[in-house]
């Protein structure tokens, strides 16, 4: 090259060559200098702007693939629900992608064959923002119960020599496969997090929780059915709850307020009477609706209260239980009309559907009158009461037929200074195998309520019993007496078996039964 050309090109104060002088490699580029202010170099927006450029330069083929506008937490518009779905699909997809992983792992474990869903990921692995290095420990197969190393036992049944043998039934090995049982339970029975802690269960421990588990999975099944096909706690299933209604959109009931007693057999709840269909029948201002519970174990010992009834035994079946409460509603609403047309003060049945019975309620504005034992009442007002249940239960026997068997102080109310009989559904005829038996419990009931009392002309169970029933059993003691009563009531069965049942049935305003010997 020419030593004037170089040093023509050289010169700061040279005028511009040709266009093959000005890529010479000696020659000075070309510059021109950006003058900013102060301001706009601290703008923290030109930094950002800066940053992005070089990112941009950097990894170019991250902006190539990536579908959609880039995403960062500077420029997000919350306003857009666009922006939101995506965002919300990109969290989606990164979480779906390390579940894939994670199933890698468990699957091919220390395999020399692997596979891969590679083709089943939503997002590519630049794009995760998990780094291979973290690994869950759910990623593993390293389970805390178990050594690192699996160990089979042989089939001689132990490892080891001389002292170091270890059996199947070793304390500690025992102990960790029952925790790792553990996780068989159903998800319901609360276990605990034992991850790391190396329990140790014993099998009498285990054995226990399994039985336990079991029996709380079974609970948990009888309580579903009882929700769907009987009454619960509360008595009201959606068949009980459909009658109901229809007796408030029929106009028979204005309102149903609430419950007002519960019990083992049944529950009460208060309601405000509507408008009969008929003239003739008068719906009471308030009623009382006694739901009878349909769960099945309420009803284990009130069959030998209808089987050996004569009213009812050709219906009784022991093979469907929901038949027999409705018998029992039944056998309630008939009781009642009996001691209603023998003038006992009792509550007035309105209707019978199915299991629920619909009375006259005992009380004033929603409050219940009181029981017996929850009443404070002064001397005269206890003999009165005792003098009222005497004759109440004389005509029980002797005009209705009827022995209440289940006569105390929680079964009496005081009303408008009177008692009442309420829970007549157990109710028998005298003539029942068991009925003296049930007239005799009733007396002792009532006879040691009024004698706690401070009644002073309160006879024992024996006289009671006598005067109620008109027969002279005389006896020294009262184990002699209820041998007698049972004589009696094995003499009437024979009678009814060897004669028929009619023989031994009475109409409503018949004479009492005679046991004569």
């Amino acid at each position: 090259m020419d030593p004037v050309g170089v040093a023509a090109a050289a010169a700061p104060d040279a005028r511009p060559g040709p266009a093959w002088q000005s890529k010479c490699p000696w020659g000075a580029p070309n510059t021109t200098s950006i003058s900013c202010s102060l301001a706009d170099v601290m703008s923290e927006q030109l930094a950002k702007e800066l940053q992005l450029e070089e990112e941009n330069a950097a990894f170019p083929e991250v902006v190539a693939v990536a579908e959609g506008p880039f995403i960062t937490g500077e420029n997000i518009d919350t306003s857009s629900d666009l922006m939101l779905a995506q965002m919300l699909q990109m969290e989606f997809d990164r979480e779906y992608d390390a579940q894939l992983r994670r199933e890698e792992k468990k699957i091919n474990g220390d395999s020399k064959v692997s596979i891969s869903f590679e083709n089943y990921r939503k997002v590519h692995p630049y794009d995760s923002d998990s780094s291979e290095d973290e690994v869950d420990w759910q990623d593993t197969r390293h389970d805390p119960y178990r050594a690192d190393k699996p160990t089979t036992t042989p089939r001689k049944g132990f490892v080891g020599k001389g002292k170091d043998i270890t059996t199947k039934h070793d304390e500690v090995v025992c102990g960790r496969k029952n925790t790792a049982r553990m996780e068989n339970f159903a998800p319901e029975f609360q276990v605990g997090d034992g991850i790391g802690m190396d329990l140790k269960l014993s099998n009498q421990v285990f054995n226990a929780l399994k039985q336990h588990a079991y029996s709380e999975e079974r609970r948990s099944a009888r309580l579903h059915e009882k929700k769907e096909h009987s009454t619960a706690e509360k008595a009201v299933d959606p068949k009980t709850r459909l009658l109901l209604y229809k007796m408030v959109n029929a106009g028979m009931l204005e309102t149903i307020t609430g419950c007002i007693s519960t019990g083992k057999e049944s529950v009460v709840f208060h309601a405000y009477g509507g408008k009969s269909a008929t003239e003739d029948k008068v719906i009471p201002p308030e009623c009382a609706i006694k739901v009878f519970k349909t769960t099945l174990n309420e009803f284990k010992n009130r069959d030998k209260y209808i089987k050996d009834d004569y009213r009812f035994k050709d219906r009784f079946s022991k093979l469907n239980p929901r038949k027999i409460i409705r018998m029992w509603a039944e056998k309630e609403m008939h009781n009642l009309t009996r001691m209603q047309n023998a003038g006992i003060p009792c509550p007035q049945v309105v209707i019978l559907k199915k299991h629920v019975l619909v009375m006259s309620f005992i009380g004033q504005d929603q409050v219940p009158a009181p029981k017996l034992k929850d009443v404070t009442l002064s001397s005269e007002d206890m003999k009165k009461a005792y003098c009222q249940i005497l004759n109440m239960m004389q005509q029980l026997y002797k005009e209705c037929n009827l022995v209440h068997a289940d006569l105390s102080e929680y079964n009496m109310l005081w009303h408008d200074g009177k008692v009442w009989l309420i829970d007549v559904s157990q109710s028998v005829e005298p003539t029942h195998p068991h009925g003296l038996e049930f007239l005799f419990r009733d007396c002792r009931n009532v006879s040691q309520f009024f004698q706690k009392g401070g009644v002073a002309e309160a006879l024992n169970e024996r006289e009671l019993f006598n005067a109620v029933s008109g027969l002279n059993i005389t006896a020294d003691n009262e184990v002699d007496f209820q041998a007698e009563i049972e004589a009696l009531e094995k003499m009437n069965e024979d009678h009814v078996q060897n004669h028929g049942k009619k023989l031994s049935m009475f109409s409503n305003d018949g004479d009492p039964p005679i046991y004569d010997e």
